[in-house]
């Protein structure tokens, strides 16, 4: 109860999309965490035919480093999630825009009925031609209830309390992601069907509340209200299109860890798979443990500067991974790692939702969301090419550099922030515009 009452006085329709997104997480961490691993045992017929791109990609990536023994056919399907990452991109660019015009909560029950029966499909597809289709719907369709989310928070929750929300529904996906896979893990092992009927199932049930309880939170136009339908008014705001391209470089070096970690430790110094499980658990024990107090602590603070410091700590965990040889090692510069994601991710979140115009919501925080697609195209590539040209560490200093000239970018831009004459500039924090409470 004492931890209840520091919180701030959310209004009611803020928990209830903390209890559908925290379901809705769970259904989706017996999908994609294991995507590779169904399509590869579903298509289980030899790939007689290999495409040009994937050879080159095989080529490019894996043969010359002679360390990753990676059969064909995974190829393949890494070509394929790269089909998924493109229409994802396309997707969302779509989907936030007809939810700034038409309204959050139609697209996301629309979004949620036509996923179950994408995942009906998916249960099904056994032939590799047709991944090629599902998975880019797969790219379009999943991310529509998370940004609806989002946008819905940033809606009813006033600017000063969204750092402390936006923590709280990171703590919830967390903590889902971490315990879906536990409770239904045996199940699924039994037969991959099972994870698409669970995910099917728990969709249904969050539509009930989505559908009949949820009320929409667009704000409403006036009459001086200029309806934009495009990105051109998003691309031209200046301190917007900074901050992400800075934020950018975090979303990059977080790409190197949560892909190329688990080859990194096995490769070079024999830990396996269930050891790194437990550098996993670190990060995801720390989010749902301390991420509220984190941010009950630094929401004092200006938020760049915050976003700076994080960044900074950042760098020093990737660095602890470079001169890093055993288990303990590892998972003692995960720690640290993660107290800079404790400090970065809400507090990113929160000052999305308050650069963001209330008629552009969805948009803003699509772009945002696009960041984690960009990181996770560029970061483990980059990471590739610096590991086979100057040696694994390479890797995470490679990171630890991206990590620092993020928190360089960030003071950067709390300098400007404080230099700039008041009539000129607002402070990042408080540039919204009024919202529905």
């Amino acid at each position: 109860m004492r931890f209840f009452k520091k919180l701030p006085p959310y209004p009611r329709a803020f928990w209830l999309l903390i209890i559908c997104f925290f379901f809705n997480r769970i259904g989706a961490s017996v999908i994609w965490p294991f995507i590779t691993l169904y399509i590869r045992e579903q298509t289980s017929s030899p790939l007689i035919a290999v495409g040009y791109l994937t050879k080159l990609y095989h080529s490019t990536f894996f043969a010359s480093s002679g360390t990753l023994n990676i059969p064909v056919a995974l190829t393949t399907i890494t070509t394929l999630l790269s089909l998924q990452a493109l229409s994802n991109v396309i997707g969302t660019s779509a989907i936030s825009t007809l939810m700034d015009l038409f309204g959050r909560k139609n697209i996301m029950v629309v979004g949620l009925i036509a996923f179950s029966v994408l995942l009906i499909l998916m249960s099904a597809a056994s032939q590799l031609w047709q991944w090629v289709i599902l998975l880019p719907l797969y790219g379009i369709l999943q991310p529509i209830f998370y940004i609806g989310v989002y946008a819905m928070i940033a809606d009813i929750v006033k600017p000063d309390d969204r750092t402390s929300a936006f923590a709280m529904i990171r703590t919830a996906s967390n903590l889902a992601i971490s315990i879906g896979p536990a409770i239904f893990g045996v199940l699924i092992a039994q037969t991959h069907t099972a994870a698409y009927f669970i995910s099917i199932v728990i969709n249904v049930i969050v539509l009930v509340p989505v559908i009949f309880v949820i009320r929409e939170t667009l704000p409403e136009k006036t009459a001086t209200t200029h309806i934009s339908t495009g990105y051109g008014t998003i691309l031209r705001d200046r301190p917007f299109v900074t901050f992400i391209a800075v934020f950018t470089l975090i979303e990059i070096a977080t790409a190197l860890v949560f892909n190329l970690l688990s080859v990194y430790t096995k490769e070079n110094f024999n830990i396996p798979e269930n050891q790194f499980g437990q550098i996993l658990a670190i990060n995801a024990l720390m989010v749902v443990f301390f991420q509220f107090g984190m941010t009950r602590n630094t929401r004092r603070y200006r938020p760049l500067l915050i976003m700076s410091l994080g960044s900074l700590i950042y760098g020093f965990g990737l660095i602890g991974y470079a001169v890093s040889s055993m288990l303990p090692h590892f998972m003692l510069a995960m720690a640290v790692m993660t107290v800079g994601e404790l400090m970065v991710s809400p507090t990113s979140n929160a000052l999305v939702a308050n650069m963001a115009p209330p008629d552009k919501r969805a948009r803003y925080m699509g772009i945002y969301s696009l960041t984690y697609t960009f990181g996770t195209g560029v970061g483990p590539v980059a990471g590739g090419v610096l590991s086979d040209s100057f040696g694994p560490p390479a890797i995470w200093y490679g990171g630890a550099v991206t990590a620092m000239l993020a928190a360089l970018g960030f003071w950067w831009m709390l300098r400007a922030e404080t230099t700039a004459p008041s009539s000129q500039t607002t402070p990042l924090p408080l540039t919204d515009s009024p919202t529905i409470s």
